[in-house]
Formats: structure tokens, C-alpha cells, sequence
């Protein structure tokens, strides 16, 4: 009995032990079990390997510049991938030290954090999160949704961790680190470290310093707390924690840390990107209506259309940033430190300032037809509102933020009130083209996008003044036997109409009346009499078919006016049009993209300039030639004495009636460049022709940007001679006589 009841236990012992391996096998089976259900999809659909090789995000269209640099994005998020090349080397140190100490040793789970986590969990002391660089990539690719469940959430975690470990079988630990990057948000409407970089910093990623990549991989744990601009001593001494977890980590040594903690956050170069701020702000709204509708009609590799906001095309435009900034820099340092100041000079304590000759019933009409075009009225209008409650409603004062020159205001203000302070407000844009390949280089649509959406170069038509008179001289120089140096009388011509009435202009002056003067000489002046003569031997139909073969594609009615401007014309047409000169007749229509690629740097498609002959190569030498004079000893005279322009330009200025719009159109060998200046409305400008004429106006802004062209010798943009046309037997020489003993005075340039 003895002997068997010593036995017993050691069976016993035996079978626990047994049995206990078995709960054990069969807990790793069902665990095991469950991993391989989960990753089967049997609990919820888990990505797919070619979603694991191409995982879909919200891409941001970019907008290049011929000179590589970011002009600005279409997006639903903003957000652009960067490869880890483009990576700062301190970017991935910073991120590796402040939220995944091991991430060069784990395959996607760290097993010492999660058991850090349970053991802080069960003993409630818990410190830092478990969850690994790549586990945070899997739920930023694959979002969790939104309230779950306890169990749910779970679930989803053991989820993100298969996914976690997928990624890392399919990645390498570089390529994870910028995926990571590239999906995570900063805060203030960027997504990704290039969006990040360029708002916080104004940089590329490559760029990002010691102190700015700890920054970047502070904020990511939580944007709005960490901002920089909410909570700048938080963000600051988050910071500072990244900097010592990477001195910590032997990325740098602690004689940098505490350096460089001892420097405060810049964030003088912040901007938050967006579709009112950046550069070329007219120029991309633009662009974004043309590639609307070239992705209804351009399919992707699944046949559906692209979208711009989504697919992360990069769109390399033909305009060159520099040129850009210096365009955009030359309007507002004309119009916001002279030419507005002058306005308001001009029209202080006058009646019913700034419109001008119209009455006060006048004004009422244009101040409500004023409010109907705005979105506010559209709202009220559609909620049902009556007229008599709309006008009360614009009536009543409103927080808002207006324009001006010395930055916005935020005020309180009725909205009728003020509709009224913008009228006073002089516009302007200006367009530059490559003479040669059409190219637009510079696009500034209007003063300030934010607060004025309307763009005046490619929206805007308005009368268009002596700008249109090359047009009429093109065609005396290809269809008659004219030249720069062709004599006419200059006396006052009648033109009779269809109804027998007779049509005659007024000149501006009293020079030489009575007198044979040049063509080039008249163009010079601006004379109309002579645009009379003119239109009278070829008549309105030819001008316009001249114009046409010039790329303009406006209404023009044919009547003999149009040889003074009286047509409506957009500013790129005028510019596209007087291009041609300098391209030895050949018109080239305006081009504004170069290539489309996809997100992974495909071509989609390529652009390639649109010619055509409008003119013989000696017309286009006789028109610039002509056009010389202008800037010699004309109107365009200001350029030489008050300005300092010595190299060959041809330009014509223009006047509308009653100095409504201004214009300049100046060419070079390498660019043609026009600039128009006006009010929103035609009541609103300057009471005098002296201040309101095109070379008052628009000429100076022209002066201002070809200055800054000049000065950047990167450009390399020519200050040489127009090429003459190699024609044997014809005498190229148009230095007229009469022309050279013109007194060199400014004239004004009248409509």
C-alpha cells in the first residue's frame, strides 16, 4: 500500500504537467489560429499585397516652375511624397529618437515596449505608447475609422500590427521612414514632410537643419498641442526633448544638444499654404479650370479620369519663379507705395469720389449691381430673403477682414460700405512671354488674390486703347507699300460710314498739323489721324482678319473705330499678339504647361507650341522698327530719361477715354511683356490724361519688373538687338530723317 501510494503523485505530477503543455500548444494553436484568420480577412478585409506595393493617399497635384520649384497644389489634403533621398539626415534621427527608439532592430512590433505597455497598464503606471514607426504607417495608410467599438478597436489593432509586419517584409526601413513622413500630419493643412517644410520653413525637406527637423518630429505626436505658432513654448520644449533623445540615441553629441536647444523657433518664413497665399496665385487658378477639364477627357491606367485634387500629378509649368516674384514685386511696389497714394491725393475731398462724371443715381446702380455679384447676396437670395431685407443685411455693420497695402484689416464694417472702399482701389496685371516659344514666364492676374478673385489677364476684357494700332500698321507694312519711313499728311481724315455719316478723330496734340510726318514718326506720337488714314485704305475687315492671324480671339466689331481701340480685348491676347513681332512673324499661342506626370514620375503628356505665320519676316522687322520709336521719342519716351533703359525695346502704350485703362506693351528680343492698369469699374480713374495715360500707369510696372529681370544675370535674358531678316536686295535701314529731328519729348497718348 506503502509502496503504491508513493507512486501515485509522481502520475499525477506527470499528467498536470501534460496537460498543461497542452493548454499551452492549444492557446499558441488558437493564437496562431487567430493571427492567420485575421490576416486572412476572415474578421475584417485587411489591404491586399498590391495594395501593401501601392498604397492609395490623398495626393496633392503639385504646380512646378520651369525652375523646379513648388508654385503651389491642388488638394483634398495637402499632401506630396518625397523619396528618402530627399530627406535631411537629421529628419529620420529625430523621428527614429522621439517615437521609435529600436525601429532599426524590430521587424514592425516592438515586443519590449508592448510588454512596457501591459506592465504600465496593469500596475497603472504607464509611460509612452507601444506602437512602432511602421504600425503608426499602417494605420495613416489604412485608417481605422471612426467610433468603434472596444472590441472593435481591439481587433483593429492586431490588424494594424500584421499589417505593420507585411510593410516590413515588403519595405525597407528607409523607404518606411518616408512613407511615414509623407502620410503623417503636421498641423495648419499640411500633410507630409514636404508640405510641412514648406509651411513651417519655407524649405524642401533636404534643407530642414538640426533644430527644424526636431521640430517636424515633435509636432507629429500631436499637431495642435506641439504647434509652433499655437503653442510656441510647448512646441519649443518638445523640441528640445527631441534634441536630447538624439543625443541620447548617438545621433549628435551633447555639446550640440545643449547648442543647439539654446536657439530660439524661426518661424518668420511661415505660411500656411493654401489656394489665396504662394506665389502665382492668379496663374494657378487659372491653370487649375484648363486641367479640369484635361482630366475629364485624360483616363488613368483603370480607365477612370484623373482627379487633380487626388492623384498627385506633377504639373511643370512654363513659368520661371524668379520672373514670377519679380512681377508680382513690381505691381505691388508701383501701385501700393506711388500709384494708389496718387489716386487717393488725386481725389481727396472730391464729390462723389472716386467715380467720376457720373450722378448719384449713377452710383446707386453701380453699387448694387455692385452687390449682386457678390457670394453674400447669392446666399441670402437663395435662402429666400426679399430685396428690402438683403439691403438692410448689407447694411448692417459685420466683423470682416479687408484689403490693403499695408496688410489686411480686420474691422467692423457694413458690406455696402465695403463694396464702396474697394472701388477705390486702382487694378493691374501683367503678363510675360517668351517671344520665341510662347512660353508665359510671369502671370500676375490682379493685386491680391485673397480679396480680388478676378483676373484681368486671361477673365478681363476691356477697351484696349492705341495698343491696337500695331495691328493696323502690320497690315500697311505686309498689304501696301509702306514702311517705317513713309510720309503722310497729317491733317484730320474723314471716314464715311454705311449710313453716309462720316467719322473723323481727334488728336491728341497740335504737333506738326498740316505737316508730312513718318509712320514711324505717328506711331511714335500716337497720332490718330494717321490710324484714320489708314483704317480708310484697307478698311476695318482687313484690321481685324491682321488680328486674328494674331492670335486674338474677342468679338471685334468692324467698325473704323477699332483702328483707336475701342474693342474689348483680354490682356494675353494683346501680349500673344504683339509677340509676333519679335518672332519674326510667326505667331506662337501663349504656352502655359510643358508636361504632365504622375505620381510616380510617368508622362502623361507633353505640350508643344502652337505656330503659325501671321505676317512676312520683313512685316514683323518694319513693325518692331516702327515700335522702336515709340520708347526713342514717344510715348513710351519715360523708359529712357526716368527709368534708364538704353537697350533696344519696341512698345506701345495705350490710353482709353476718359483714362479708364492704361497699358504698356513692351518687347524685347527674348520677352514680349504687356501690363494694364484700371479700375473695377470704368467711372473710377484719374481725372487728367497727364496721370492717367498708359505711360503713367502701366509703363513703370513695366520698368520695374524688366529691371529686376536685367539685374538677375541667372536669367540670361538678352539686352541685344532685334535680328533682321536676311532678305537680299531689301534695305533693312528705317532710320528715318524726320523721325531723328523730332524734339525727344513725352507726349501723351490720348484714346
Amino acid at each position: 500500500m506503502n509502496k503504491n501510494s508513493k507512486k501515485k503523485p509522481k502520475k499525477t505530477q506527470s499528467h498536470a504537467i501534460r496537460n498543461l503543455w497542452i493548454l499551452f500548444g492549444g492557446l499558441l494553436v488558437l493564437i496562431v489560429l487567430f493571427f492567420v484568420s485575421v490576416a486572412a480577412g476572415l474578421f475584417g478585409a485587411m489591404p491586399t499585397f498590391e495594395e501593401l506595393e501601392n498604397p492609395k493617399t490623398n495626393l496633392a497635384t503639385e504646380i512646378i516652375s520651369s525652375d523646379g520649384k513648388v508654385l503651389g497644389t491642388y488638394y483634398v489634403e495637402n499632401r506630396s511624397n518625397v523619396r528618402y533621398s530627399e530627406l535631411s539626415h537629421y529628419m529620420p534621427e529625430a523621428l527614429i529618437s522621439i517615437e521609435d527608439e529600436r525601429f532599426t532592430e524590430h521587424s514592425g512590433i516592438d515586443e519590449r515596449a508592448l510588454f512596457r505597455v501591459a506592465f504600465g497598464v496593469l500596475t497603472g503606471n504607464k509611460k509612452g505608447g507601444g506602437s512602432t514607426i511602421t504600425q503608426q504607417l499602417a494605420k495613416n495608410l489604412f485608417p481605422r475609422g471612426e467610433n468603434l467599438t472596444t472590441p472593435q478597436l481591439v481587433l483593429r489593432k492586431f490588424q494594424e500590427w500584421i499589417t505593420a509586419t507585411k510593410l516590413e517584409y515588403n519595405y525597407s526601413k528607409e523607404e518606411i521612414v518616408a512613407m511615414y513622413l509623407n502620410t503623417v500630419a503636421f498641423g495648419h493643412n499640411a500633410y507630409g514632410i514636404r508640405s510641412a517644410a514648406k509651411t513651417f520653413f519655407d524649405k524642401s525637406p533636404k534643407d530642414l537643419n538640426m533644430e527644424e527637423s526636431a521640430l517636424m518630429a515633435g509636432v507629429v505626436n500631436a499637431p495642435t498641442r506641439f504647434s509652433p505658432v499655437r503653442n510656441p513654448e510647448r512646441s519649443l520644449a518638445r523640441r528640445n526633448l527631441v534634441l536630447q533623445k538624439m543625443a541620447e540615441n548617438g545621433y549628435i553629441t551633447q555639446e550640440e544638444c545643449d547648442s543647439v536647444c539654446l536657439i530660439p523657433i524661426d518661424m518668420t518664413h511661415f505660411g500656411v499654404m493654401d489656394h489665396n497665399s504662394g506665389q502665382a496665385t492668379y496663374f494657378r487658378e487659372f491653370l487649375r479650370g484648363e486641367l479640369t477639364e484635361w482630366a475629364k477627357t485624360t483616363s488613368r491606367s483603370d480607365g477612370k479620369p484623373y482627379n487633380i485634387y487626388r492623384d498627385g500629378l506633377r504639373i511643370y509649368t512654363t513659368i520661371d519663379s524668379r520672373m514670377q516674384q519679380y512681377a508680382e514685386e513690381a505691381v505691388r511696389e508701383f501701385m501700393g507705395q506711388e500709384l494708389q497714394p496718387m489716386f487717393y491725393k488725386h481725389w481727396k475731398n472730391q464729390k462723389n469720389a472716386p467715380f467720376s462724371n457720373v450722378t448719384a443715381d449713377e452710383i446707386e446702380h453701380i453699387m448694387e449691381t455692385s452687390m449682386k455679384r457678390t457670394e453674400r447676396y447669392r446666399n441670402l437670395k437663395n435662402a429666400g430673403m426679399n430685396m428690402d431685407s438683403i439691403r438692410a443685411e448689407f447694411n448692417r455693420p459685420v466683423r470682416m477682414t479687408v484689403f490693403s497695402w499695408d496688410g489686411p484689416i480686420d474691422t467692423m464694417m457694413s458690406p455696402m460700405d465695403s463694396i464702396r472702399y474697394y472701388k477705390w482701389f486702382l487694378q493691374a496685371s501683367l503678363i510675360s512671354i517668351e517671344s520665341h516659344t510662347g512660353h508665359v514666364k510671369a502671370y500676375v492676374g490682379g493685386l491680391d488674390y485673397r480679396f480680388f478673385k478676378y483676373d484681368h489677364v486671361t477673365q478681363a476684357r476691356r477697351q484696349v486703347g492705341s495698343t491696337f494700332k500695331p495691328f493696323l500698321y502690320s497690315l500697311a507694312m505686309q498689304e501696301g507699300e509702306y514702311t517705317p519711313c513713309t510720309k503722310i499728311p497729317n491733317i484730320q481724315y474723314n471716314i464715311q460710314l454705311e449710313d453716309g455719316k462720316f467719322w473723323s478723330p481727334a488728336n491728341s496734340g497740335d504737333k506738326n498739323i498740316g505737316e508730312e510726318i513718318t509712320l514711324k514718326y505717328a506711331l511714335a506720337q500716337s497720332n490718330n489721324w494717321i490710324s484714320a488714314y489708314l483704317m480708310n485704305q484697307f478698311g476695318p475687315n482687313a484690321v481685324i482678319g491682321m488680328a486674328r492671324r494674331m492670335g486674338v480671339e474677342s468679338p471685334i466689331d468692324a467698325v473704323p473705330a477699332i483702328c483707336l481701340g475701342v474693342c474689348d480685348l483680354k490682356l494675353i491676347e494683346m501680349v500673344g499678339a504683339m509677340s509676333t513681332f519679335a518672332n519674326q512673324g510667326i505667331y506662337v499661342k501663349p504656352v502655359f504647361i510643358t508636361r504632365i506626370e504622375d505620381k510616380n514620375g510617368n508622362v502623361i503628356q507633353r505640350f508643344s507650341s502652337e505656330e503659325s505665320e501671321a505676317m512676312s519676316q520683313l512685316t514683323a522687322y518694319k513693325m518692331i522698327e516702327l515700335m522702336k520709336g515709340v520708347v526713342q521719342s514717344g510715348t513710351g519716351i519715360r523708359l529712357r530719361y526716368a527709368y534708364g533703359f538704353d537697350n533696344p525695346i519696341a512698345g506701345k502704350t495705350g490710353t482709353t477715354q476718359k483714362q479708364s485703362d492704361g497699358y504698356f506693351m513692351g518687347i524685347t528680343p527674348d520677352l514680349t511683356t504687356g501690363v494694364w492698369v484700371g479700375a473695377e469699374d470704368r467711372s473710377v480713374h484719374f481725372r487728367s490724361t497727364q496721370l492717367g495715360q498708359g505711360s503713367h500707369t502701366a509703363l513703370p510696372i513695366w520698368a520695374k519688373y524688366m529691371r529686376k529681370v536685367y539685374d538677375d544675370k541667372s536669367l540670361n535674358i538678352s539686352k541685344g538687338d532685334f535680328a533682321k531678316p536676311n532678305i537680299p536686295g531689301v534695305d533693312l535701314d528705317f532710320d528715318c530723317d524726320r523721325y531723328d529731328n523730332v524734339e525727344s519729348t513725352e507726349s501723351i497718348d490720348e484714346f
